[in-house]
């Protein structure tokens, strides 16, 4: 099988740390035997030159015709005006996002979500963007189900990032949907970053509220990823942090953009996909090492999140019969 095709489409001004994250990421991607699992392509409205935001230019491979032949299209954050001044697209742009195959995967990081939203691709749909243009988005794309706490949103063949580093987490996540969390792994440690980060934009956002204090719920979410196996529950959590509850959890959203039970919840998956990948355990030891308790819940959270059993994903991400 030929490789998946990544098209990354660079609008004037692109920026440049951006336009660098899907080549960088799905181009470090391989199987074990070391075959590349994704072709990246970089184009242009034309082969020409594309100016950056920051003082230099990047040469695309090809021009716009190359989203036509994409199996994921990327479209990195951009200063591109029309879309971000009077939301519609300039007809040359338009046309080559409308050359996108329909059975295509499509991909915003930062304000490229203004160029999906522009064509219509996230009307009804939720989406997010860079946090400080939020307010700009929501205001031109009023159809857009804009959430700007989170660091992606995955919602299905249309998914969107965050500003500028939020654009790797949504990267590893397409590779990890795609081809399980070891491959994903591998390319996070090759990047020297974390295969996947805590919480949202809402921990970076500023804030003009006094804070009372300098807790933080950081060593205790970092002791509970370690001991997923035991019961945790919030007034376990916010007994270990010092807290009482009603903080634990207040100081908990603001940190994360979650909510504790869901980012457990979600730790927990994560544990249990990377047990199934690397591990010939049963269903139910894999669910009790994660802390999802039954083999009937491991199999309930997989199904909902990824549309398959244990032992289909076990199948799919490492090639055990079990």
């Amino acid at each position: 099988m030929s490789a998946h095709r990544v098209v990354v489409l660079l609008l004037e001004p692109v920026i440049g740390f951006d336009a660098a994250i899907a080549p960088t990421l799905f181009g470090a991607a391989s199987s074990p035997e070391g075959a590349p699992l994704y072709e990246v392509l970089t184009c242009g409205l034309t082969a020409d030159p594309v100016l950056a935001n920051t003082g230099f230019a990047m040469i695309p491979a090809a021009g716009a015709e190359a989203l036509a032949t994409a199996d994921t299209v990327v479209v990195p954050g951009t200063r591109y005006q029309p879309a971000r001044v009077d939301g519609r697209l300039e007809p040359q742009v338009a046309d080559a996002l409308a050359a996108i195959p329909a059975t295509a995967r499509v991909v915003s990081i930062c304000t490229g979500a203004f160029v999906l939203a522009a064509a219509g691709l996230l009307d009804g749909r939720p989406a997010t963007t860079h946090w400080q243009h939020a307010d700009t988005l929501r205001a031109l794309y009023p159809r857009v189900l804009l959430d700007e706490n989170v660091l992606f949103v995955d919602d299905g063949d249309v998914l969107t990032s965050a500003g500028l580093a939020a654009g790797i987490d949504l990267c590893l996540h397409i590779i990890r949907r795609d081809h399980g969390t070891q491959v994903a792994n591998a390319v996070a440690r090759y990047c020297v970053v974390p295969p996947w980060r805590e919480g949202g934009q809402a921990q970076f956002i500023e804030s003009h509220l006094p804070i009372d204090d300098f807790a933080s719920t950081a060593a205790t979410r970092t002791w509970a990823a370690q001991n997923l196996h035991e019961p945790l529950t919030i007034g376990r959590l916010a007994e270990h942090a010092g807290m009482s509850t009603r903080t634990f959890i207040r100081r908990f959203r603001e940190e994360t953009g979650q909510p504790p039970g869901e980012w457990i919840r979600n730790r927990r998956i994560d544990r249990a996909r990377e047990l199934l990948e690397g591990h010939d355990l049963s269903v139910d030891e894999v669910a009790r090492r994660s802390g999802l308790g039954s083999g009937g819940n491991l199999r309930h959270h997989l199904r909902r999140g990824l549309g398959m059993s244990p032992s289909s994903y076990r199948k799919v991400f490492a090639g055990h019969d079990r």
